[in-house]
């Protein structure tokens, strides 16, 4: 079976289970596992950070980050289809009282026009802005990345209303390996910044929160009220460093891939690529329900080609491209596609 239903999917390669194995660990709660100290201070260096904490998952690590700098009646800022919005159960509301004050972004990507606009004084009758986050690659915008010109737009303008900055860089590695930009000058002027091991970079379990020493001892309190201490995490963090080390570069051949999936659903009557343009690793396309039926139709009919993609809306579906997945499987996968929506 050809898994493209997300970069979540993949196994361990050879090389890094052989790391894993090999890892020297200790109780991290302690601060005494070699090789999470070793993963927080690489991540951290490569970010332009102070202090990186290492947590269970993406999504805890944007929690932690959202009661870093929101209280009760306090509001972040982002795209509507942002993560923290749609796949995060409602973490900001129900552990930090937090709201969140959408933004009709394009594919994912808002303007500092917007954010000016939007943006409410101070009064009791308010929510107290907080928080701007952006979220780059942009999972529900079809993996777009924002140019680095309109990110320090938006710090600029942030700092201008002292406001905290957050950076949820899930698949930032595919904006590295996408730009040539560095992780340094994609983190430069947030406050804080996550980062995820088990997509693109092909980890088991793991993402990171990166920040200044202040904050990230803040954040360690509050992993372990969320319930995200770990102890002998060192056989987790090394697959993590592995994959930091060998799978970023890499990288270019998931866009690769994802090119020829996209080149092939535009030729496919009745589908749409949404957004036109595929980036990185994402193709996230619409299907005419009255030519080809629900996607959950489409999707069942790929699965019989021995093909996962993913129904995710009405009318859409989503492939993602990985490590686990070659450029023959591609080619089978497309020849799925054509078989099903021609």
């Amino acid at each position: 079976m050809i898994d493209l239903r997300s970069d979540t999917v993949t196994t361990p390669t050879a090389t890094m289970m052989a790391a894993m194995t090999s890892a020297a660990v200790g109780d991290d709660v302690y601060g005494e596992d070699p090789t999470v100290n070793r993963l927080e201070e690489t991540v951290a260096r490569m970010f332009g950070m102070d202090s990186a904490v290492f947590v269970p998952s993406g999504t805890m690590s944007n929690q932690i980050a959202v009661r870093l700098h929101c209280g009760p009646g306090d509001e972040l800022y982002c795209d509507h289809t942002g993560h923290v919005i749609l796949w995060e159960g409602g973490g900001a509301a129900a552990l930090s009282g937090a709201t969140v004050r959408p933004i009709p972004g394009m594919h994912g990507l808002i303007r500092v026009e917007q954010l000016a606009a939007l943006h409410r004084p101070c009064d009791i009758h308010s929510p107290v802005g907080k928080l701007v986050w952006l979220e780059n690659t942009h999972n529900r915008g079809g993996g777009t990345i924002h140019k680095l010109a309109d990110v320090r737009a938006i710090l600029s303008w942030a700092k201008q209303e002292k406001l905290a900055a957050h950076l949820d860089g899930a698949r930032i590695w595919n904006a590295i390996a996408a730009t040539g930009v560095r992780g340094t000058e994609w983190a430069a002027g947030f406050d804080t910044v996550s980062v995820c091991f088990s997509k693109g970079l092909g980890a088991p379990v793991g993402s990171a929160l990166l920040g200044s020493h202040a904050l990230m001892q803040k954040a360690r309190r509050i992993r372990k009220l969320f319930g995200g201490a770990m102890r002998q995490a060192g056989f987790l963090a090394a697959a993590c460093l592995h994959g930091m080390e060998h799978h970023v570069e890499r990288l270019r051949d998931d866009h690769a891939h994802a090119q020829m999936l996209a080149d092939a659903v535009r030729r496919l009557p009745g589908t749409l690529l949404v957004p036109e343009v595929v980036e990185t690793n994402l193709v996230w396309f619409e299907v005419d329900r009255a030519r080809h039926g629900s996607p959950q139709t489409v999707t069942a009919m790929l699965k019989q080609h021995g093909v996962l993609m993913s129904a995710l809306g009405e009318n859409t579906i989503r492939a993602v491209t990985h490590l686990n997945v070659n450029a023959g499987q591609i080619h089978r996968a497309v020849e799925a596609l054509r078989a099903v929506l021609r």
